[in-house]
């Protein structure tokens, strides 16, 4: 019975740690939003030479971009597709 009992904590183990946490979707998404943002804020200064247009364009494609990232990894989180 206590053999039972670790293979299935074992099993239920393994399948938990190929999980993704809501939380670390999160901390991926401000960490790739913040490498993203800049990006956006360097490109948009060269296209207008205006350093508060750029800021304001960075600003706003921070909060959207962030949003839509985290949506596609909590969908694509449960989706089977290349899981082992």
């Amino acid at each position: 019975m206590l053999m039972l009992l670790d293979q299935v904590k074992k099993s239920k183990y393994k399948q938990d740690k190929g999980a993704e946490k809501p939380l670390r979707s999160m901390f991926k998404a401000i960490s790739w939003r913040v490498v993203g943002t800049l990006d956006t804020i360097g490109i948009s200064w060269i296209l207008t030479g205006e350093i508060k247009t750029a800021l304001a364009i960075g600003s706003v494609e921070l909060v959207t971009k962030m949003l839509l990232y985290f949506g596609h990894e909590r969908i694509w989180d449960r989706i089977n597709y290349g899981r082992q």
